[in-house]
């Protein structure tokens, strides 16, 4: 199984702009996600895919792997789908641009999901309730038998009789067979992909099973629990994140 890793990285971000360009410990965050992404032994490639020619040459610059795709693409997914079509692989790890974070054991627990019927794989870790008010952070249910049921900014499931529910926070991590991307693209945006602005819900729209898996299934020492795992979507989130985790960094070993 060849395992390929591609990081879309989009400079226009809503929530902060050039956020793959900002400096945590003094580093562009894309170096310290592609750093950090590197690091995991069961990836036979990583890759940037960006729309953005500053971005490219950095990662050029640094020796990265990176492709340069369409200002058109309205999604992380798409842009993984398009950088795709010139990369061998059986499998394609979608790192979202803003997981400086990310640990080999995510890598490790991620495809431990793509048993060979699966089509798409996402993490996930618990969350408190206070967390998931915040619209910003993204919130799945599941069955037990290790399906995505629906993903949600809003806190679900609704707590209505204060019963204490487990929230699960959704983590910027898919694993894709060429097959789902490709599907992907050919269907057009959902009702709830758009309501939500999360591509995730088209698959799940078009019969297309998300399996989960807790993302410290290989790491019980709390990495990411809270907000560092989730993205980083401020400024100041980005620097705290970092100078409290830095040692489970790509920047961290350099």
């Amino acid at each position: 199984m060849r395992a390929v890793a591609i990081i879309p990285a989009r400079i226009a971000s809503t929530r902060m702009a050039r956020k793959p360009m900002r400096l945590i410990a003094g580093r562009p965050m894309i170096e310290c996600v592609y750093r950090a992404v590197r690091s995991s032994p069961l990836l036979q490639d990583v890759v940037v895919a960006t729309d953005s020619a500053e971005i490219f040459e950095f990662c050029r610059a640094q020796g990265f792997h990176a492709a340069l795709t369409s200002e058109r693409c309205r999604s992380g997914t798409d842009r993984v789908h398009e950088a795709a079509q010139k990369i061998a692989g059986d499998i394609f790890v979608n790192v979202q641009g803003d997981e400086p974070l990310t640990r080999p054991e995510h890598i490790a627990s991620l495809l431990a999901v793509m048993k060979p019927e699966i089509q798409v794989g996402t993490l996930m870790t618990p969350m408190s309730q206070g967390e998931a008010q915040n619209p910003n952070v993204v919130k799945v249910v599941t069955d037990k038998s290790g399906r995505a049921l629906y993903f949600s900014r809003s806190p679900i499931p609704f707590d209505r009789d204060a019963v204490g529910p487990r929230y699960n926070k959704h983590l910027g991590f898919y694993a894709y067979r060429r097959a789902a991307l490709d599907e992907f693209v050919r269907w057009t945006e959902s009702d709830l992909e758009q309501a939500e602005r999360l591509e995730q819900l088209r698959f799940l729209e078009n019969g297309v099973d998300i399996r989960w898996r807790d993302a410290f299934r290989h790491d019980r020492r709390g990495y990411g629990r809270g907000r560092g795992a989730g993205g980083s979507g401020t400024q100041e989130a980005l620097a705290l994140d970092f100078m409290r985790k830095t040692t489970h960094s790509g920047c961290g070993h350099i």
